[in-house]
């Protein structure tokens, strides 16, 4: 499943990833987001304007390997929960500007085998394949509604959006 659906998003698919049981909180961790690579710049704004409907200057996060981290972002702790904002080292900007802020910051997401073995291991496919450990993340819901915590509602929400594939499990959706 991560081989494949890593592909996808190479392919600059747009996915929504439904996996086991639901965060808490404000941010989506990893288990109810919606997942694209991290470049080019505009994908920021196909996303904004026709996936989540909301104004094109809301940012995204990246999510990124634990330990790959420091060499994408000014950032000396973990920050597993997305609650630490940190600057962008300029060499990397361009790789993934989809995720990049307009004054160089982002809400970074380390993502360690042990806080969340799937979405890892998803993002380490992607890198082993465009040699990029970061992916695009934000949360499995569009304007107005919270985030999807059934089946139903992920079916639902993908069929209404621009969301290209749906994973859940290990079955993977298509329109």
């Amino acid at each position: 499943i991560y081989k494949e659906t890593a592909k996808l998003l190479s392919k600059k698919k747009i996915i929504a990833w439904f996996q086991d049981g639901a965060e808490m909180g404000p941010r989506a961790l990893g288990n109810r987001s919606i997942l694209s690579q991290p470049y080019p710049n505009r994908m920021k704004d196909y996303i904004n304007k026709r996936v989540k409907f909301r104004e094109y200057f809301r940012p995204f996060a990246p999510a990124v390997m634990q330990e790959k981290s420091s060499k994408y972002f000014h950032l000396s702790q973990t920050s597993p929960h997305m609650l630490i904002a940190c600057k962008v080292k300029n060499s990397k900007k361009k790789k993934i500007s989809a995720v990049v802020h307009v004054d160089n910051s982002c809400r970074v997401q380390t993502v360690s085998k042990k806080n969340n073995l799937r979405f890892y291991n998803l993002i380490k496919e992607f890198n082993k394949i465009t040699s990029i450990p970061v992916l695009l993340n934000t949360s499995f819901n569009v304007k107005g509604q919270p985030i999807v915590n059934t089946p139903n509602q992920a079916i639902d929400t993908f069929t209404r959006t621009n969301i290209d594939i749906l994973v859940i499990g290990d079955y993977i959706i298509t329109k």
